[in-house]
């Protein structure tokens, strides 16, 4: 103890300042890589790096895995694997055009509206769609094979040329050209009108060859898969081009000759255009035979459902009026279906609101996720718009719903748990520029609060050494004298 006096009074006033300043830009810069690390990937470093390497090396236990077979709980085993099935990624109904739109917007800002791993899920989807065992037996198709799993857009394009000099009724290579290559919605609607007379000639070559073997019904599955997503963009280009009457015929006729793929969501195509012609009562028998609790919900089904009861009651609401004398039946069920709606995607009524700037939508969402917030905004907003009342009763309304279910992760009132794999899977399909909506809000780790306050201390005792360095120096000094008999 009397050296360790000896050699604090030897210590100048000098030392003291450089050795809080120190310390608070250390825990300064701790601080900033810990908010940076949080933001970024939503959990603190420090933590992380504790539970997974320290914890171990201190005689951590990790929890055992449950027994095979043994269940403690079978509706909460129920409930992971449909949070697993809301986790999946599904194709936006509503994509855009690569050449004519995603291209263009790049062009334009210089940024790129699609991440890899979105771009990379495209080329998976190609494919499966649009290639077979078969492809062996024609060269145009063969070529066409190898374009779907090239990564430079040049590559694509120059093979699907490759693959139309040597069939010129190559339907696949048609639509490359019409996704890719072509810079405007007409262009691509004239590539889509040639590969749709190229298409339909080879589905009725496959619906005509009968031999009944699995090599036979993976080229009938393919020519058909193209028959469909060519006639689809067709109705979209239409729809684009201003076209809407046409495009919903189209539309339904779609839907009408190929009724069991219900899975590739056309109907969201349909309820969008049937919005902007304002034909509420079609979108209202859409939504009767789809938006059944059977079936998969989507941010489309539910917002739209809500939007169609607003629109009853939202020219004339009024929250003071609606506090004096109550709520009407009307009113009861446009709010139940907004907090329906919310309680799906909570991320939308931002969009909606304007509160968040809206940005290009991907080529794939995830369900209850900000991608799919993002691209039902993107092209409901104006319908949204249309009814007078319609954002005033959802900005009135839409934070009433988080009351209802103070713990989405654990439980849901509606619908199952809300997943909480949404801002990992969001963070890969979104762009870096576009800062991911997150719910529930996640609480400030400890370290952050720990190295924010440590900094603020340290910088506080760095001022006052500066300051007063002769008190700052008594004060050291009466403060090892009191612990003195601590470490006596």
């Amino acid at each position: 103890f009397v050296l360790v006096t000896v050699f604090l009074s030897t210590l100048t006033p000098k030392f003291y300042v450089a050795l809080t300043g120190t310390s608070s830009l250390i825990s300064g810069l701790i601080f900033i890589f810990e908010w940076w690390y949080f933001q970024k990937y939503g959990t603190s470093f420090i933590e992380q790096v504790s539970v997974s390497h320290l914890r171990p090396l201190i005689g951590g236990v990790e929890n055992s895995p449950p027994v095979p077979g043994f269940s403690a709980n079978n509706g909460e085993n129920e409930t992971n694997r449909q949070s697993l099935s809301e986790c999946k990624v599904w194709r936006n109904p509503l994509n855009l055009f690569r050449g004519a739109e995603y291209s263009r917007y790049t062009w334009v800002t210089g940024k790129e509206p699609l991440t890899y791993y979105d771009m990379n899920l495209s080329a998976q989807d190609h494919q499966t769609f649009f290639t077979c065992d078969t492809d062996s037996l024609r060269p145009s198709d063969t070529v066409m094979q190898k374009a779907w799993r090239e990564r430079n857009p040049q590559a694509r394009i120059k093979a699907a040329y490759q693959a139309l000099e040597l069939d010129n009724d190559c339907a696949t290579a048609y639509v490359l050209l019409a996704e890719e290559e072509a810079t405007t919605i007409i262009d691509a609607e004239k590539y889509f009108k040639q590969a749709l007379k190229a298409g339909e000639t080879v589905y009725r070559k496959s619906q005509h060859c009968h031999p009944q073997n699995s090599q036979h019904e993976a080229h009938l599955r393919r020519d058909t898969n193209v028959l469909v997503y060519v006639k689809r963009r067709l109705a979209m280009c239409a729809r684009k081009l201003g076209r809407i009457k046409e495009a919903v015929k189209m539309m339904r006729d779609l839907m009408k000759e190929f009724p069991l793929l219900s899975m590739l969501n056309i109907h969201e195509n349909l309820l969008e255009a049937l919005l902007e012609l304002q034909a509420y009562a079609d979108v209202q028998a859409v939504l009767a035979k789809y938006d059944d609790i059977s079936l998969p919900k989507s941010a489309a089904i539910c917002y739209t459902a809500a939007l169609l009861k607003a629109r009853a009651v939202s020219d004339r609401f009024s929250p003071e009026t609606a506090s004096r004398r109550g709520l009407s039946t009307a009113e009861i069920n446009a709010v139940e279906a907004i907090h329906r709606a919310v309680e799906f995607n909570p991320h939308v009524p931002k969009y909606l609101l304007e509160m968040k700037s809206l940005i290009l939508p991907p080529e794939h969402i995830l369900k209850r996720g900000d991608s799919e917030a993002v691209a039902y905004a993107f092209f409901h907003l104006q319908h949204w718009k249309r009814i007078e009342g319609a954002l005033n009763l959802l900005h009135c309304t839409w934070e009433g719903t988080f009351r209802m279910i103070p713990y989405p992760l654990e439980k849901g009132h509606l619908f199952y748990p809300y997943p909480s794999c949404t801002e990992t899977a969001d963070r890969e399909l979104l762009p870096t520029f576009h800062d991911v909506s997150v719910y529930p809000q996640k609480e400030l780790p400890f370290f952050i609060h720990f190295t924010a306050g440590l900094c603020s201390f340290s910088a506080m005792l760095a001022v006052l050494t500066h300051q007063f360095p002769e008190l700052m120096v008594i004060f050291t000094k009466a403060v090892s004298i009191v612990s003195s008999p601590g470490l006596a």
